[in-house]
């Protein structure tokens, strides 16, 4: 059975020494990003690339020695907000290939970042309208 997708990066959470001991993989596709977690009991969470807001990468001293860091993405979604990428292996380079996947999405829904930006509630808004006066 093949899959209607292809993986672009996947990777496995590092532990100690760098080695990916661990049974948390992270997969990219074209479309979405989805953290594979578990060995008897697997648990998936995805979301899609254009709904991200803002990334922020971390190179603990500890993770940097080996080659690894972790990425914090901030998504519009409900269940997961934050999403954190932890102790990959060439976090440079996986930030730079979701920053090209999120622009082909956001060209592909022709959606751009200010899209996603709540606007004010003018009930809340103090415009200048005063009924005392």
């Amino acid at each position: 059975m093949k899959a209607d997708f292809e993986y672009i990066w996947t990777d496995k959470k590092r532990t100690i020494f760098g080695l990916p001991l661990s049974f948390t993989r992270y997969f990219l596709t074209e479309k979405k990003f989805i953290t594979r977690k578990g060995f008897l009991n697997v648990v998936e969470d995805e979301f899609d690339l254009y709904r991200v807001n803002d990334k922020k990468l971390f190179l603990p001293f500890g993770q940097r020695v080996f080659g690894c860091g972790t990425v914090l993405v901030n998504v519009k979604d409900v269940d997961t907000p934050q999403k954190e990428v932890k102790s990959i292996k060439e976090p440079r380079k996986f930030m730079q290939l979701l920053d090209e996947q999120i622009e082909k999405q956001r060209d592909a829904y022709q959606i751009r970042g200010r899209d996603m930006i709540v606007g004010i509630d003018n009930d809340d808004c103090d415009c200048g309208d005063n009924d005392d006066a």
